[in-house]
């Protein structure tokens, strides 16, 4: 049995000819594109969210500040800080950026809540309008269960020979 070449054996698996995603890409792009929604009502609800563009800003921001790239630009960034010497203990400026920083992530982050508080909001409307239309169906087939249950007693009434009016087994139809 012939080997496969070196270059062959230590190459990533593929996946329909491509090479399969490289750890810099993974690290660049943390976060995997999420799936679009199925429901009519959260698909129609993204697109009216992404016609502005301070939205798809904040989503962008949330979405990498959410990401583990984040905290290691963060732990690089104050190690070089600290361990450069930009400036003097106890780190003043170092603090108010950071301070300042959190201030606007801890809004993406109520931006973020925010939108996801609209999304179960559009979920929970949707909801209550089929609970509606099912009501309205339940009241429906109560109806027809009372106009069937209604005409099996009529039925029954002409079979039963216990009750006058009816036909006994006996007796013909005059139209025979």
């Amino acid at each position: 049995m012939p080997s496969d070449p070196p270059s062959q054996a230590m190459a990533p698996p593929t996946h329909n000819g491509k090479r399969a995603s490289r750890p810099v890409h993974k690290l660049l792009f943390p976060v995997p594109k999420l799936k679009d929604p199925i429901d009519p009502a959260l698909l129609k609800h993204q697109e009216q969210r992404a016609e502005a563009a301070q939205n798809r800003v904040a989503d962008k921001i949330t979405a990498f500040s959410g990401s583990m790239l984040f905290v290691y630009i963060h732990i690089i960034w104050f190690g070089c800080w600290i361990g450069f010497g930009v400036e003097k203990y106890p780190f003043g400026l170092l603090t108010m950026i950071v301070s300042l920083e959190a201030i606007f992530l801890s809004t993406f982050v109520m931006i973020s809540q925010n939108r996801a508080d609209a999304k179960r909001q559009v979920i929970a409307d949707e909801q209550w309008n089929t609970v509606k239309v099912e009501d309205k169906q339940n009241v429906e087939l109560l109806d027809l269960s009372k106009q069937i249950l209604a005409l099996t007693k009529e039925v029954r009434s002409f079979a039963d020979p216990a009750t006058p009016g009816s036909l006994t087994p006996t007796q013909k139809n005059p139209g025979d």
